[in-house]
């Protein structure tokens, strides 16, 4: 896309213009990405930061990306998300949980039961988190995913296939434990895209 390059190429010279016009472009999707898999604002603001401030530590050191800006945003911003679920080691934060004022007891398992996908999503592959995340959570097509990751539509496919494979073992796996059954697409579910 010769409009991304020149976009780049002067965002590489720190062009205030250029950074502005890549902040406005790309940082809603990034939250959005950032705020599904964290299910929190704040932190999703923070990711947003950290993306972007990580994107203009990279320029000043003349690393920045030279083509594919948002698949590198979107590479930090899913970094910063693992680091920060490795820091915390899972807990899940009952006063988040319990939140909702019309039945707190669904909330709270909802919230626990997104919390427990958006860890069992973490421990995928990189790329299954990718196909997962993007395709699910950002609405891209397999042909958009296809090219951010370099591989044929059918990989994307076959990725997209053991990924939901693996989160389907592990919600059955969980309802086992806990006595339920589940049918269904687990992340379409579990994300509100049913």
């Amino acid at each position: 896309m010769p409009e991304e390059s020149d976009l780049l190429q002067r965002a590489a010279q720190l062009e205030t213009k250029a950074l502005a016009e890549i902040y406005d472009t790309y940082s809603p999707g990034v939250y959005r990405y950032a705020m599904r898999l964290l299910g929190d604002s704040c932190q999703a603001e923070d990711c947003v930061a950290e993306t972007f401030a990580n994107y203009l530590d990279a320029l000043q050191r003349r690393r920045g990306p030279r083509e594919h800006l948002q698949a590198y945003l979107y590479r930090i911003a899913h970094n910063w998300i693992v680091d920060l679920y490795r820091k915390r080691k899972g807990a899940v934060d009952l006063n988040d949980a319990l939140k909702s004022e019309d039945h707190p007891e669904d909330e709270a398992a909802r919230n626990i039961r997104q919390t427990q996908l958006r860890k069992a999503i973490l421990d995928l592959t990189p790329d299954q988190q990718k196909v997962i995340a993007l395709k699910y959570l950002e609405d891209w097509s397999n042909e958009e995913i296809a090219q951010l990751l370099k591989k044929p539509v059918g990989a994307v496919k076959s990725i997209q296939h053991r990924a939901l494979r693996s989160l389907e073992r592990f919600l059955e796996e969980r309802d086992d434990h806990e006595g339920s059954t589940r049918i269904g697409n687990p992340v379409a579910e579990e994300f509100g895209r049913a």
